[in-house]
């Protein structure tokens, strides 16, 4: 049977603050420049989940899309979305909210819910312009 992947898109709104905190002021500005500011900044970021693996002969799917959009939902938007990463998400509260660490919480949270005879890769926009991929390591 071929493999074939599927995605699905979602959207959340953060904010985050780019910063070492074993670092200075300005140390943390030479290396994260605005992104630094200590008044945090946020993002609109698009989220795109792709799964690759064999088509289902029974049901003809990859993976039920109505099942990962819920699980996008519940796992990722109603963690991150509308908050400060650097303060009410566990995950970023000793791991700097960067595009790639982001994509790897995002892998780690939804891998636990996705069989691992599926191949997941996800791509994070930050901007239109900057963008991450992340498949496992």
């Amino acid at each position: 049977m071929p493999k074939v992947t599927v995605h699905r898109k979602a959207h959340f709104n953060a904010a985050h603050r780019l910063y070492r905190k074993d670092w200075s002021d300005t140390k943390n500005f030479e290396v994260f420049n605005k992104c630094s500011n200590p008044n945090f900044h946020g993002h609109n970021y698009e989220l795109i989940v792709s799964l690759t693996g064999e088509i289902n002969k029974e049901t003809g799917y990859v993976f039920d899309l109505g099942i990962l959009k819920d699980l996008i939902k519940s796992e990722i938007e109603e963690c991150f979305d509308h908050k400060n990463l650097n303060i009410e998400v566990k995950e970023f509260q000793d791991l700097n909210p960067t595009a790639e660490n982001i994509s790897v919480v995002i892998y780690d949270k939804l891998r636990k819910h996705i069989s691992t005879h599926l191949d997941l890769k996800i791509t994070l926009y930050e901007t239109p312009r900057n963008f991450v991929s992340f498949s496992g390591s």
